[in-house]
């Protein structure tokens, strides 16, 4: 009997400790002991796709801080910041948040990021359902301040992402596919850091 009890008691302690592991990962927390990232990744839109980016982002090995409503005081702390836009009205709900709101946020995250000279990288992974009035409401406050633009192309159908990157003068990169974009964050990554 005490050994069923001992074997059960050591079975849910695993578990439990496989639950912690998984919520924790979900949740973007990292264990590292190694200075705090340098890199933050945001949602401008609420949409997924910035959990997306840093989900392909961590298998490169680096280190970044995931805030899906990333504020301006905490853009100090990093040397790059990367926004990946893509509205959503059911992600906006579940933030509590609507569009305007959501649109003040980011402009004011984006006024921080470029008087602080941090390094912005803007992306928009969604295509072409990713695309649209909500969508482009918020591309259109945040390419402007970009550094650097890397997205799906099905999202550049109309031209919109090569009509931007020349009005501002912004390098563009396009992809196929989503998982495409991790090796081209990585070289800006690089390039990007001191």
């Amino acid at each position: 009997m005490y050994k069923r009890k001992k074997t059960r008691i050591s079975s849910l302690l695993i578990n439990g400790l496989l639950v912690t592991f998984f919520l924790l990962f979900l949740t973007g927390i990292s264990f590292s002991a190694d200075e705090t990232p340098q890199i933050l990744i945001t949602s401008i839109g609420q949409s997924p796709d910035a959990r997306m980016i840093n989900v392909l982002i961590s298998r490169y090995q680096i280190e970044t801080a995931y805030e899906q409503l990333a504020t301006p005081e905490i853009v100090k702390d990093y040397k790059i910041v990367i926004a990946v836009v893509g509205g959503s009205s059911k992600g906006l709900g579940a933030a509590g948040i609507d569009k305007e709101q959501e649109l003040s946020r980011s402009k004011a995250l984006i006024k921080e990021v470029k008087e602080l000279e941090v390094s912005l990288l803007v992306m928009h992974i969604g295509g072409e359902a990713r695309r649209g009035a909500l969508s482009d409401a918020f591309l259109d406050v945040v390419i402007p301040y970009a550094d650097h633009l890397i997205i799906v192309e099905s999202g550049n159908m109309d031209g919109y992402f090569n009509k931007m990157s020349e009005e501002h003068k912004i390098p563009l990169q396009s992809v196929e596919k989503i998982v495409d974009c991790g090796e081209l964050v990585k070289e800006y990554i690089e390039k990007n850091l001191d």
